[in-house]
């Protein structure tokens, strides 16, 4: 079946008014011309955009991807869809091997499972192996160098799955395991650490090309004895190979350091992400951080997730839709790039050549949204057909 969709104002390197998309077999077929059709839909003028793609998510809408079993894992991907969110990889918290092993088992067969729902590209491991001085809301009982046994087990038991791990590379081991994870296909990306430069240059020369959360858990320009030494936030501007996340919530990052960030790397080089926890989605209050059995109690107030002397954040409880409104309303980036930071970057840097962009060939990932970035649709492609929801 093809699927028409008229009177969009098109999100692609620029915006294209008055547009029409062709969808079919999962795809979109052509951008533009005039071909047979069996269903129209009309967006009335609203934006569309290809979907978001959520490299760094912990759950939403009262559930945590280590909650247990698959039904925790669909239900938050569900609630993140509702938000424009496409494609995602489940983030897991330090934790035991066994409950990283029982996540991981609960990820992979929610990707078989995930169906109409956001994609379910695989799992992020965001720790355990980072540094005790900037743990931040990560449980320090778990925080450790990398054991070689313990993660080649884990590359051994869920290959496919494991997608992007997260680690600080001036632990002892680091770049042994950073050429580990590329050997495996799995992305190494710097977090949680309290390197300097020669650390990050060290990382940098293994192959490592991502950041996790910047400025977020890690080191910054430290003075000793009158000589200056860059620390992870400073190298991150400086080595042109590395792209760097950021939560652009409006919390995590003010107006004016999104803008800074934003002319230091580049459009180019910076990805959104959500880094939500449960409490995405949901009203404030108590709530927790990582697994029903065994997470860390904090509070969700102003907007953000605290631990409970507010003394740290505890992770966004963000959607993606509230990301692209931070950027355009508050840093003044401009639509496009914004829709480049939430899509086209994140498909480049996990391999998805057919995500990410409004073209012929692509997936039919989109996200329709108006002035005010409320979403109002969302089609999920790239299987046989393509899933439509709340068109209206």
């Amino acid at each position: 079946m093809r699927i028409k969709i008229i009177h969009a104002r098109v999100v692609t390197q620029q915006i294209e008014t008055d547009c029409t998309v062709y969808l079919e077999g999962g795809k979109i077929c052509a951008v533009g011309g005039d071909l047979p059709f069996d269903t129209v839909l009309d967006a009335a003028g609203a934006y569309l955009a290809p979907g978001f793609i959520d490299m760094h998510t912990h759950g939403g809408g009262g559930h945590d991807f280590m909650d247990g079993g698959i039904a925790p894992i669909l239900e938050a991907a569900k609630m993140h869809l509702r938000h424009g969110t496409t494609s995602l990889l489940a983030t897991t918290l330090s934790s035991s091997l066994d409950d990283l092993s029982a996540a991981l088992g609960d990820i992979g067969a929610a990707m078989q499972a995930s169906g109409r729902l956001p994609h379910i590209l695989g799992a992020h491991l965001e720790g355990p192996y980072f540094s005790q001085a900037q743990c931040g809301a990560q449980d320090p009982r778990y925080i450790t160098p990398p054991i070689p046994s313990e993660y080649e087990q884990m590359l051994k038991t869920f290959p496919g799955v494991i997608r992007r791990w997260s680690f600080a590379p001036k632990l002892p081991g680091a770049q042994q395991f950073c050429r580990r994870l590329l050997e495996c296909g799995v992305i190494p990306a710097i977090g949680h650490t309290d390197a300097v430069y020669k650390d990050i240059r060290q990382i940098v020369d293994c192959g490592c090309r991502l950041v996790t959360h910047f400025y977020s858990g890690m080191s910054g320009l430290t003075r000793r004895g009158g000589f200056r030494t860059l620390g992870a936030i400073e190298s991150t501007y400086l080595f042109d190979e590395l792209c760097a996340e950021i939560i652009a919530d409006g919390k995590h990052l003010p107006p004016e350091l999104l803008r800074l960030i934003v002319k230091g790397k580049g459009v180019e080089n910076l990805c959104l992400v959500t880094d939500s926890m449960r409490g995405a989605g949901m009203p404030e209050g108590p709530t927790l951080l990582g697994s029903l059995r065994d997470g860390v109690p904090c509070l969700i107030e102003e907007g953000v997730a605290k631990m409970p002397d507010h003394t740290s954040f505890a992770g966004s409880v963000a959607t993606f839709d509230r990301l692209i409104r931070t950027m355009r309303d508050f840093a003044g980036v401009s639509l496009p790039d914004c829709i480049r930071m939430a899509s086209t970057n994140p498909a480049r840097i996990l391999g998805l050549p057919h995500k990410g962009r409004i073209a012929p060939g692509f997936d039919a990932d989109l996200v329709l949204f108006d002035d005010n970035i409320r979403v109002q649709a969302v089609c999920i492609g790239g299987g046989p057909d393509t899933a439509i929801y709340d068109w209206r």
